[in-house]
């Protein structure tokens, strides 16, 4: 998961930002940290329903359950 870097420089990409919810602000931050980047293609790589407890620790991620 390499997000696009290509507008990083560019203020206008951040328009956006202004009117954000925390969470895309967050969001914003997380997936542009290498470890998650790590932590996230390890997890494509792992069983569908197996995602290290240590990676829920590091990145307080929670899913909802099956419905």
């Amino acid at each position: 998961m390499k997000p696009d870097t290509s507008k990083w420089g560019n203020p206008q990409a951040y328009d956006f930002i202004k009117d954000a919810a925390a969470d895309s602000v967050a969001w914003e931050f997380l997936r542009r940290n290498e470890q998650y980047q790590k932590d996230y293609d390890d997890m494509q790589v792992a069983a569908a329903n197996a995602m290290p407890s240590n990676a829920l620790d590091r990145w307080g991620l929670s899913f909802r359950g099956k419905t």
